[in-house]
């Protein structure tokens, strides 16, 4: 008996990963965090197969349903919106998966940011203008920042930002980050990315909050940064008709020319 944690995906039931499909198909038992996992993605359960919405269930119920399959010999398809990497509740399971002695795999699933950055239709790293995206949230009642976990810190890098799970605190978010990004900074709000009733709002930071007014919550993905709008950044080396790589030595002198595979 194994569980299958699965990254279900940001949301459209395509975005779901082959091998995610078929340990589903093969759980006579799933187990789903109801809230944000769509109901076609369960659509791949086998007939007869035991489905469970956790969302409004406690830790130790969840634990109950498995220890209750494993007992069974039945393996379980954990199933979690987005990717099981971050804020998914995955590592307490982990936790005490490991400590009853029974047995998980991890599939990966598209992340919402990967989703939302879809949805806009831009890179988020961008030659000279942003090489990193720091992955973020603002405290909330579930889960405390960690001290030096900070908008301000984090913006202070010039980073393209993803701050998830703050909608409700966009006020704050405009505050900590004008004065490092500016108020002009091109930001945008995605709620809901990749589902049939997404919605995409862009505005300079200073503007953002009232282009929103409101009108989003929950599952909603603020992205800040210069790469969002960049039109004049430098092209990658990478594929200058110059650039001497492994795929494409450029002399008979190249370090690369007799090391293509």
């Amino acid at each position: 008996m194994t569980v299958h944690f699965i990254g279900a995906g940001p949301g459209a039931p395509d975005l779901l990963t082959l091998r995610g499909r078929d340990l589903i198909a093969a759980c006579p038992v799933c187990l789903y965090a109801g809230s944000l996992v769509p109901q076609a993605v369960l659509a791949h359960c086998p007939p007869g197969a035991r489905v469970v919405n956790t969302a409004p269930m406690a830790l130790d119920d969840i634990m109950a349903e498995i220890a209750q399959a494993h007992a069974r010999g039945l393996d379980v398809a954990r199933l979690h919106s987005g990717d099981l990497s971050v804020w998914s509740a995955m590592g307490e399971q982990l936790r005490r998966l490991r400590a009853l002695d029974i047995p998980f795999t991890v599939t990966p699933g598209v992340p919402a940011f990967a989703a939302a950055a879809a949805a806009l239709g831009t890179e988020l790293t961008l030659p000279e203008v942003a090489q990193s995206v720091v992955l973020t949230r603002t405290p909330g009642r579930a889960s405390r920042m960690p001290e030096g976990e900070t908008l301000s810190a984090f913006a202070a890098t010039g980073a393209t930002l993803a701050v998830h799970l703050s909608i409700q605190n966009l006020a704050r978010v405009v505050a900590d980050l004008t004065p490092h990004y500016g108020p002009d900074c091109p930001s945008a709000v995605v709620w809901r990315a990749s589902w049939p009733d997404q919605r995409i709002v862009r505005a300079p930071l200073a503007g953002i909050e009232a282009a929103v007014a409101g009108s989003m919550e929950r599952t909603a993905l603020i992205l800040v940064g210069p790469a969002l709008a960049a039109e004049g950044f430098a092209e990658s080396a990478l594929y200058a008709p110059d650039y001497d790589r492994r795929f494409r030595p450029q002399s008979a002198e190249s370090v690369y020319r007799d090391s293509r595979e």
